[in-house]
């Protein structure tokens, strides 16, 4: 016959003093991963696009190869992905437990998503803007960071968005190997000991940093869209081709 843990409650004056040290090794964790993902994700995903037959250096090969490990990365289930990697992890770090543990898989899965968004916004940018670029001698490099990068920002910010949202999910996640953070203290008193006061107040703090992030998210994009800028009350007039050329 099974036996049922006792029920534990944390008083609910001690609550914050566990919750809050757990947000910010939270928020330490995605600050971490998160960096790794855009330097290498942005560049990752830029490369994917313009391997592509729209691209601006059309390479089969190499867009089919990279392609395939970014999808890899990103259908992976995370529990999944963490546990194929552990060799990697403690071949890097020494441990497959702990913080350091988490760092690798979150940056893997963080990766081969945003190579994807911003993949999904470059492609956004009208072609006409890549043909200016291209007929005015622009080098690649100018027409990616000039044309390509500028004009998909607001993808880009929005992408960013639900990157970070899915960085704060996968490190509850990986509180199961004892991260640290939300997650370590939702399996910890939540789930194992029961802790109603510790599980209501971490879902609340999760639902409400989900909503702040994308609420800032989503402005950020706005305020990165042209077509909803504003000049003396009026909106932008369209980028002309010339001043495309320019820019680059």
């Amino acid at each position: 016959m099974s036996v049922v843990p006792p029920l534990i409650a944390t008083p609910w004056p001690d609550v914050p003093d566990l919750l809050f040290p757990a947000l910010a090794e939270t928020a330490r964790m995605v600050a971490v991963v998160m960096t790794t993902v855009v330097l290498l994700g942005g560049p990752l995903g830029l490369l994917i696009f313009n391997t592509s037959p729209l691209g601006l250096a059309p390479q089969r090969a190499v867009h089919v190869s990279i392609s395939w490990i970014a999808n890899l990365g990103r259908s992976l289930p995370f529990l999944v992905l963490m546990a194929a990697i552990i060799p990697v992890t403690r071949l890097v770090f020494g441990t497959t437990i702990g913080f350091k543990a988490a760092i690798i898989p979150m940056s893997v899965a963080g990766i081969a998503f945003f190579a994807r968004l911003t993949e999904n916004a470059v492609r956004e940018v009208p072609r006409e803007l890549l043909d200016v670029g291209v007929a005015t001698g622009a080098s690649r490099w100018q027409i990616m960071s000039g044309i390509q990068v500028r004009e998909a920002l607001p993808g880009l910010a929005a992408g960013l968005t639900l990157n970070v949202i899915a960085m704060i999910e996968y490190s509850a996640i990986a509180g199961t190997i004892g991260a640290g953070g939300i997650g370590y203290v939702t399996v910890t008193y939540g789930y194992q000991r029961f802790d109603q006061p510790v599980m209501l107040a971490t879902i609340v703090i999760l639902v409400a940093t989900v909503a702040l992030v994308q609420l800032a998210g989503d402005g950020i994009a706005r305020a990165l869209n042209p077509e909803a800028r504003r000049t003396t009350g009026r909106r932008m007039r369209p980028v002309r081709a010339s001043e495309a050329a320019a820019a680059v």
